[in-house]
């Protein structure tokens, strides 16, 4: 049975989420809704639901509501998630929040606490990892064709260079030096995550090319990004917001080294390699051929179809709040992450172990 939804944020984010629902035979989106009332109007008559103009309102007035998805928006992409995620929860519930989870980690590790101590289901849009390419890399590695974590490399950003570059005027980015960082770093962080396990250890270096600090920008835009992994593989992330042009594998490319064989992602949802390590291969001369899967587009847009699919059907199939793909605590996990980046920015590199999370179970110690 299809499950009952009601969109709070219709800008961008929330158009694509109501244009998906509509193609998702587990969705049944009954409300929108936005403060501003041409937005929520506009939503409202397209699909033919009812418009709201606060979250208050649209919850005491669909009784069956289900679930509240939030793809509202604010500085650095998130401030203006936690309220209403809150509430909905608050309601009794299920959510599925746009990424980042909360703009501040505080936020963050209440909301996730609160929903687990609601027992309600606390999604989150880690989209970049629900692809074809992804579940055939994850195959590889549950088949232990990968073996023991060796390595994992991953680079995820925007390509520009300076003569592309122009100062960003919108109040939720200008004048936030961490807006890349809370912005962005969710989805390559939790692509790592989601291959190699957890990260206990963090170093940054980063900075700003010459061009943004002439227009007076204080984004700290290029992130190299060094981690540990608890299984003991190592790892490195490189992301950057427009300020030069990515050569091999794309804006987006994930290659992930094991003691038995390699797989890499490229572009996302374009294709997957793997390298299978056999006795005999020369250590230098020959790289050896890669078995090539590709899946003939570049259509990354399908990311948030399969996403909220993959929401909807843990959902309706009841599994373990724990094992709802994607959820809280994964994203608490990868925000942990970026704020061990910022910590380790501030004090000029140092390494930094990211705040341990909660217990699966829940864990009463969390909040204090």
């Amino acid at each position: 049975m299809a499950l009952k939804i009601g969109i709070v944020g219709l800008n961008g984010i929330g158009k694509n989420h109501a244009a998906c629902y509509q193609e998702e035979e587990l969705a049944d989106l009954i409300a929108v809704c936005d403060v501003v009332k041409e937005r929520a109007d506009a939503v409202a008559e397209k699909y033919g639901v009812k418009a709201y103009y606060s979250l208050k309102d649209m919850i005491e007035n669909e009784p069956d509501l289900q679930i509240v998805d939030v793809t509202t928006g604010g500085i650095d992409n998130g401030s203006w998630h936690f309220e209403p995620a809150m509430e909905a929860v608050a309601a009794g519930k299920h959510v599925l929040v746009e990424k980042p989870i909360c703009h501040d980690i505080r936020q963050a590790r209440e909301l996730v606490a609160f929903a687990e101590k609601q027992k309600v289901y606390l999604g989150c849009n880690l989209n970049h990892y629900f692809t074809p390419p992804a579940e055939k890399a994850k195959q590889y590695i549950d088949n232990g064709e990968i073996g023991e974590l060796v390595y994992c490399l991953a680079k995820m950003g925007f390509n520009g260079g300076e003569l592309n570059y122009a100062l960003a005027k919108s109040p939720k980015i200008k004048g936030h030096p961490y807006f890349h960082m809370k912005a962005f770093l969710t989805h390559p962080f939790s692509v790592m995550r989601h291959f190699c396990g957890d990260i206990t250890h963090i170093q940054t270096f980063s900075d700003r090319p010459g061009f943004r600090r002439s227009a007076g920008d204080v984004m700290v835009s290029v992130n190299s990004i060094h981690v540990k992994f608890a299984n003991g593989g190592v790892g490195y992330l490189l992301s950057q917001r427009g300020d030069a042009a990515y050569g091999l594998g794309g804006w987006w490319s994930v290659e992930v080294a094991g003691t038995k064989g390699t797989f890499c992602i490229e572009n996302c949802v374009e294709k997957v390699s793997f390298w299978k390590a056999e006795k005999g291969i020369p250590a230098i001369s020959v790289q050896p051929q890669p078995e090539v899967t590709d899946y003939g587009t570049n259509d990354f847009n399908r990311t948030f179809n399969n996403r909220l699919h993959a929401f909807l059907e843990d959902i309706s199939n009841g599994v373990p709040r724990d094992q709802l793909r994607a959820n809280g605590r994964d994203a608490l996990a990868v925000l942990e992450y970026t704020f061990a980046v910022i910590e380790s920015y501030e004090s000029g590199g140092e390494l930094v172990r990211p705040h341990a999370l909660p217990a699966l179970t829940g864990d009463p110690h969390f909040m204090k």
